[in-house]
């Protein structure tokens, strides 16, 4: 996961909207992308195409082609935007008016891709030493002339481009900023400052000091500390055969494989030294997507390490793309049911279990996104009574606060994930309640719900009114899971093992669809009665009035 601290600034030089635009965002948590312009102030529109092309980018970039690599999507977007700006110029100008400078710095894995037109500059900073200057001033070389570009975003149908690419590591500081800002200080006592961990305003405001009002331009400064890299770039780019076809009796590094476990043949039951163990194989030997699921799928497998989980590693030494896995014995949670209900007993354990499960997720910034009986493996302990529950999927684990995903299935989903809100404690917490529902009625709270579908939900049937041993303590706690509104479920793990470990703490849950007779009938009573008695002295007023 990449990780960074981000700071930026603009500081328009007379209190308007000014020239200068900058924008970042970070992509699947692995990718970053900063772009920098500054509208030519000579252009009558040298401010809209700023702002036109840092929206271009990171709109465009955040639905990219995933089979094409950093520096051909950054060539290929930056030809598009010019010959945009170019030709709406000439169309509604006959002239160049929509000029801009651009900076364009991606992160992804340890590598740092750069590209600029114009004067804006590009800079990178090591631990401990000075600017490395990533950019190229498009300038005359003139010094009279020294103000005039010879490359910018919209400056002609024909632009030359070069992406360069930069190894980056932990500590490394990456600084994009207009040439408003380095007019103004020198690069010495500009490193210096960012050195001192300041933010962009701060040092915007010392350079702004070092010049006079009518000699400054507009100043925008992007400064990102690199705090932690993405792995699985590099990971993803170990070349590995991925196998077209797979059969009985093949024999992969020792591994003989016995017998696929799904229709897809992806996954197989494998043996080695008398032991046997789960073989997983991406889905598609040409699909890029489906390879980056996998290597994030496999990557984040090996991290979990609780026993709720079966045991997964990578081999130091493969032939072949693939990760193993602890094969792990028992019958998924939908199967044991329509055999035996769930007893009150075991469906307390079993949410116990799946908090234990989130809460070690939770603890690697992870939530398991697809909570269902199907995977959840059972197994039989101390004969009928006692069982003992397995999380398997490791494929659907995803980054806690994800928004771009609809990651889980549609029954199990709590509401606002139809909408495209956040996967977080309080959405897992839902799925459990969900499931811990089915398991003690063998009904769904809010039925069946198909895939692509936005439901509308009304509130659900009390779990006491379809199986009558579930205590009432009980029936709450699910009913809080499964609220319709997030302000009335739990927020938190904490909050929803609390309760399950102690039943006399928990309050008796109503929806606020409640009728109050129901859910307070004593205060129902009282306000009645004052209703009849305010009614009964207005009649006894009137009365004696008459």
């Amino acid at each position: 996961m990449l990780q960074l601290q981000s700071s930026e600034h603009i500081l328009p030089k007379d209190g308007s909207t000014g020239d200068d635009a900058c924008a970042y965002t970070i992509i699947d948590n692995s990718v970053l992308v900063s772009v920098l312009c500054d509208g030519v102030g000579s252009a009558k529109r040298g401010g809209t195409a700023a702002r036109q092309t840092v929206k271009f980018f990171i709109d465009q970039f955040k639905s990219r082609p995933k089979a094409w690599d950093i520096p051909k999507i950054m060539e290929v977007f930056t030809r598009h935007i010019n010959g945009l700006l170019f030709k709406e110029s000439i169309a509604q100008y006959g002239q160049i008016e929509l000029l801009t400078t651009l900076c364009l710095a991606v992160i992804e894995g340890e590598t740092l891709y750069t590209l600029n037109l114009g004067d804006s500059r590009i800079y990178l900073l090591k631990p401990e030493g000075d600017f490395q200057r990533l950019s190229t001033d498009h300038t005359m070389d003139d010094e009279y002339m020294s103000h005039v570009l010879t490359q910018a975003c919209g400056l002609s149908e024909n632009i030359d481009l070069h992406v360069i690419s930069t190894p980056i590591a932990i500590g490394d500081i990456l600084v994009l900023c207009s040439d408003g800002v380095y007019n103004l200080i020198d690069e010495k006592s500009f490193s210096d400052l960012v050195h001192q961990g300041l933010g962009a305003g701060t040092i915007i405001n010392h350079a702004s000091q070092n010049g006079k009002l009518h000699d400054r331009d507009d100043m925008s400064l992007q400064i990102f500390r690199i705090e932690g890299l993405d792995p699985l770039h590099a990971i993803k780019n170990i070349p590995l055969l991925i196998p077209e076809s797979l059969y009985e009796g093949d024999v992969i590094d020792g591994y003989t494989l016995l017998s696929p476990m799904m229709e897809h043949r992806r996954i197989w039951k494998v043996s080695k030294d008398g032991q046997l163990f789960v073989m997983k194989f991406p889905m598609r030997a040409d699909d890029e997507q489906a390879l980056d699921e996998f290597v994030r799928e496999a990557w984040t497998a090996k991290q979990i390490s609780h026993k709720a989980f079966g045991h997964a590693w990578v081999p130091d030494e493969r032939s072949m793309r693939y990760y193993m896995m602890d094969l792990v014995e028992g019958i998924n949670l939908n199967d044991y049911v329509k055999n035996r209900p769930l007893s009150v007993d075991n469906a307390i354990e079993l949410g116990k279990f799946l908090h234990r499960a989130e809460a070690h997720l939770l603890h690697l910034g992870l939530v398991h996104g697809d909570i269902k009986p199907e995977n959840i493996l059972v197994n039989t302990k101390e004969g009928e009574s006692g069982v003992t529950f397995k999380m398997v999927d490791f494929g659907s684990i995803v980054e806690i606060f994800s928004t771009n995903s609809r990651a889980g299935t549609p029954s199990y989903l709590a509401p606002e994930r139809f909408s495209g809100s956040i996967i977080n404690e309080s959405t897992e917490i839902f799925s459990i309640g969900v499931t811990l529902y089915w398991a003690l009625t063998g009904k769904l709270p809010y039925g069946e719900i198909e895939p692509f579908q936005t439901p509308t939900f009304k509130t659900a049937k009390r779990p006491v009114k379809l199986n009558s041993n579930i205590p009432l303590w009980l029936d709450s706690i699910i009913m809080r899971s499964i609220a319709i509104t997030p302000d009335q479920r739990y927020g938190h793990y904490s909050e929803f093992f609390y309760e399950l470990k102690a039943p006399e703490k928990v309050k008796p849950f109503f929806s606020k669809e409640t009728p109050l007779i129901e859910r307070s009938p004593v205060l129902f009573y009282k306000i009645g009665f004052f209703i009849l008695l305010a009614l009964e002295t207005a009649t006894f007023i009137l009365y004696v009035s008459k």
